[in-house]
């Protein structure tokens, strides 16, 4: 009988094991080289859109960095959407250099505010070759618009760039952020794109054809509009690409509260965004036999993956614990999962480690107690998505940026 409970018990685990096999695979590719694009003269014309909600302290730095590309100011053009503004982002941003479009509907989300503006753009102002998408308290690279130009050039349509942190040591929080993301653009973003899948997009940093928009425009409807975005591609069968040498800096959250709330926006917009789009990839995949397809659906179901797992290591334990209740006899398979469980922890640590150290970032750069707490940040996650199933998050809240600092700061700080 206990054999019997025990096999049940394994068997029940095998589908987990099965779903981090398949993202261990997908990871090691992370480790692969990323082949640059080769380098094209400055051709396409291009325009930065930032959306901005009360983002009076940071959105001039950006701005700055933007004019200071390496990339004739001719072919480039900036606009800053204010919305839902009570305080001077407009004037800000203006008086930094950027044109502003003015939102003539009400703006729920980021993907509202993008939504008009490329409607308009096709309507009235119909001559650029590319649009590349920035949130408000970034800092971009001066090389950014060439490595988008070059990608353009080679044919990509769409394509994420690099997302590095302004504020890695700011707190063991926006540490582990830094770590999160440092961790999508290797073993996500990079390795997908090696074997020649569609990697994702990641809010910021991102740019998308005129071809593209001007198939639909950008109409999403979930909290995760970047999520969302790349799923209607890739059933379109595009992929999008993925371009490090087009880097941005983004401020992670202080505070944990602020990252609670944010991530609860995430995990609410992929849960929208699996029960929308999760069948229509199924039947795509049936249609094209495209792999990337159901690699999307593995990717939406995240959540609800990291739940259930969590649920079967309670039901685990309970379980190893009443056999060794009722027999007295310590059982292998208890000590077995006490030892992964102390593993997982430590491993938590090493991979930060590894994952800061890989990205060519120096330890003393983060949050010391980062390290050791990269594997509560992720743990946490899942009581967030047990909350976004029982209570999802009904409208889009901006997350306050404060980091008002050069982009010279941070080179000072990387190279200190």
């Amino acid at each position: 009988m206990i054999n019997t409970i025990l096999a049940i018990v394994f068997l029940t685990g095998v589908p987990f094991f099965l779903y981090g096999i398949y993202y261990l695979f997908i990871g090691l590719l992370g480790y692969r080289r990323h082949n640059r694009y080769p380098q094209h003269p400055p051709q396409k014309r291009l325009a930065a859109v930032i959306a901005a909600r009360n983002e009076e302290q940071v959105i001039a730095h950006l701005v700055e960095t933007l004019k200071k590309q390496q990339y004739p100011q001719s072919l480039l053009d900036i606009f800053v959407i204010p919305n839902n503004c009570t305080d001077d982002t407009e004037t800000a941003a203006r008086a930094a250099g950027a044109k502003i479009f003015t939102c003539t509907k009400p703006v729920k989300s980021k993907g509202d505010a993008l939504e008009q503006f490329f409607d308009y753009i096709f309507e009235e102002n119909d001559h650029y070759d590319a649009f590349c998408v920035f949130d408000a308290d970034n800092l971009v690279e001066p090389g950014f618009m060439s490595a988008m130009n070059n990608a353009l050039c080679e044919g990509e349509t769409i394509a994420q760039g690099y997302r590095d942190s302004k504020n890695p040591a700011g707190s063991w929080i926006s540490g582990c952020q830094s770590i999160f993301y440092w961790t999508l653009n290797r073993f996500l973003n990079l390795a997908r794109h090696s074997m020649g899948w569609s990697a994702a997009l990641n809010g910021t940093g991102f740019m998308v054809s005129r071809e593209v928009l001007a198939d639909g425009g950008f109409r999403t409807f979930t909290l995760t509009e970047d999520i969302e975005f790349t799923t209607q591609n890739i059933i379109k069968g595009r992929r999008v690409a993925w371009v490090p040498e087009a880097i941005t800096f983004d401020e992670h959250p202080i505070a944990f509260e602020t990252s609670w709330k944010q991530r609860k926006r995430w995990s609410t917009g992929t849960i929208q965004c699996f029960a929308h789009y999760a069948p229509i990839l199924w039947e795509n995949y049936k249609d094209t036999k495209q792999w990337t397809s159901l690699d999307m659906i593995l990717y939406l179901a995240a959540p609800f993956v990291q739940v259930a797992t969590f649920l079967y290591t309670i039901f685990s334990f309970v379980i190893l614990g009443m056999i060794y209740v009722n027999t007295q006899v310590w059982s292998s398979s208890l000590t077995f999962a006490i030892l992964m469980l102390v593993l997982g922890v430590s491993t938590s640590i090493l991979f930060s480690v590894m994952v800061v150290k890989l990205e060519g970032h120096q330890l003393k750069q983060v949050n010391l107690r980062s390290f050791f707490s990269f594997w509560f940040f992720l743990f946490s996650w899942i009581f967030i998505n047990v909350l976004c199933f029982y209570r999802p998050i009904k409208t889009w809240e901006p997350i306050e940026h404060t980091q008002g600092v050069k982009l010279s700061q941070i080179k000072h700080l990387q190279t200190d």
